[in-house]
């Protein structure tokens, strides 16, 4: 790690000091009351030039963001190994994005305030938030890839988008569980898998395939 930092240039340097700071104080103070100047004075540095670095302390937020998707992605991977079942890899990508998710479970409230507004670059649809975004998609991707099904190519190719809403709406509902451990998200997310797995054998029926087919393409759509 030394020979890493030393190889890189001030600028780089200065600017992951930076990153680091804003993700310090957004962990410990909220995204609320992390202004800045909060920023620049924890990093060593002018308030300017934090301002050059990152227009925004919304800028800062996607390192955050980036931060806990590769805390998710290093979880999942680790837990997929040698898991083939469908239901049963998709749930390791579900439960493992609320694993990384939980040392910011104190301060995650304050995000969604920013987050919801459908302009906002916090939004995790917005453009700004495609890099963590696309790094769920892979997750499931993988997950699916990875799996032992029989599920029909034109359903398999809109899925992993689809479920990226799902993992979307399981993280809103967890952010204000207030039940022990968040019991009652986990719960929820059982019984949809359950659901699920009852539900696949069916798919391959022509009824049902088309159907499910068109479903998955439109919650897909969700996000573009």
């Amino acid at each position: 790690m030394f020979e890493n930092n030393l190889a890189l240039s001030k600028s780089d340097r200065t600017r992951a000091r930076i990153s680091a700071a804003a993700i310090e104080s957004f962990t410990t103070r909220g995204y609320t009351d992390t202004t800045m100047r909060s920023i620049a004075e924890q990093a060593g540095v002018s308030t300017g030039n934090a301002y050059y670095y990152f227009p925004s302390k919304d800028h800062l937020v996607q390192a955050l963001y980036e931060q806990v998707q590769r805390e998710h992605q290093h979880l999942a991977r680790e837990r997929l190994a040698g898991e083939h079942g469908l239901v049963e890899r998709l749930r390791i990508v579900y439960t493992s994005g609320l694993d990384a998710l939980g040392p910011y479970r104190a301060v995650a409230p304050g995000f969604l305030t920013a987050m919801i507004p459908p302009d906002s670059p916090l939004n995790p649809l917005s453009a700004e938030s495609s890099p963590a975004r696309d790094t769920i998609v892979a997750l499931f991707r993988d997950a699916v890839d990875g799996a032992q099904h029989r599920l029909p190519a034109d359903v398999i190719a809109p899925l992993p988008d689809a479920l990226l809403v799902a993992h979307l709406a399981i993280v809103l509902r967890w952010t204000y569980d207030r039940s022990p451990e968040q019991t009652r998200t986990r719960s929820l997310l059982e019984s949809g898998l359950r659901l699920l797995d009852l539900a696949l054998p069916f798919v391959r029926v022509p009824g049902v395939h088309a159907a499910a087919r068109e479903l998955l393409t439109q919650v897909a759509e969700v996000q573009s």
